[in-house]
């Protein structure tokens, strides 16, 4: 089994850097028993998280991971949710995550998330939080797709408890390494990658072809072995293909070297000015 990174949070509590995302599954019927087998391989062979929402498939992906955690250890399992933003009043929020968890068929949330940012006050979601917290319903609690000037905003009120924040991040779209990155890992706060393959047309580029091809790899364990190697980063592919999940995990296999780093640079730049941050 590849080693599996680990970053921790502000609360003390230690998470993957590695899981499986479950964007989009749940969307078609015809596609559950796939879905759902391809969650049971990611954990049979080692993946240690996996992320989800209650927007995905409007509750029918946690309905996936609970068949397919069926016989297999809850507890060596990290689960991920996130609350819809239109449901994350204070006590919208707690029956928001009492809906996930019953749909999970489990007794916790390893971290529990908003969404994006809605119509509700920032201050009554955390306190939905806190009460989740302090029932033993959640263990830690975070925010995605928020940009600098939100995550400011929630960190005056939340005491310094925010788990991460789940943005969209890739070699294609590094906008926010100019201010959010760095701000947050002066708060410790990890970054949860999503779409990091950039769903797809970032595989065709001929630099990682050409890395892959030194290493023996894919370019798709390129892209992913370039995120794992950033402090405090987090990476979450989605895949409902038995064999990409398994190409996916053999990222963690992969050392990329300076010069490789340097020829990453070189084809996909970082940014030199402040962008709107990317979501999907």
């Amino acid at each position: 089994m590849s080693a599996i990174p680990s970053v921790t949070l502000p609360s003390g509590a230690t998470m993957p850097a590695f899981g499986l995302g479950t964007w989009r599954m749940g969307n078609e019927r015809g596609r559950r028993k796939q879905e759902t087998d391809a969650i049971a391989h990611a954990i049979d062979i080692g993946y240690p998280m996996i992320d989800t929402a209650e927007m995905y498939g409007e509750g029918v992906a946690e309905e996936a991971i609970a068949d397919a955690l069926r016989g297999r250890k809850r507890d060596a399992i990290y689960l991920v949710s996130k609350v819809y933003p239109h449901n994350a009043s204070k006590l919208g929020t707690v029956a928001a995550c009492e809906r996930s968890l019953k749909r999970l068929k489990t007794d916790r949330i390893d971290l529990y998330l908003l969404h994006w940012r809605g119509q509700h006050a920032f201050a009554d979601t955390i306190e939905g939080f806190e009460r989740l917290r302090r029932d033993g319903k959640i263990n830690d609690c975070g925010v995605s797709n928020f940009d600098r000037d939100d995550m400011e905003e929630w960190a005056a009120l939340d005491g310094g408890r925010c788990g991460t924040n789940q943005v969209m991040y890739n070699l294609a779209r590094r906008g926010i390494e100019y201010d959010l990155v760095p701000w947050q890992r002066q708060h410790r706060i990890p970054v949860m990658a999503y779409s990091p393959l950039d769903q797809g047309p970032l595989l065709r580029h001929a630099t990682l072809k050409t890395i892959a091809e030194r290493h023996g790899a894919t370019p798709a364990q390129i892209a992913l072995a370039w995120l794992l190697r950033q402090e405090g980063m987090v990476a979450i592919p989605k895949s409902a293909d038995r064999a990409r999940v398994s190409e996916n995990f053999g990222a963690l296999k992969v050392r990329l070297t300076e010069a490789d780093l340097t020829d990453l640079d070189r084809a996909f730049p970082p940014p030199k000015r402040k962008t709107s941050l990317a979501m999907s």
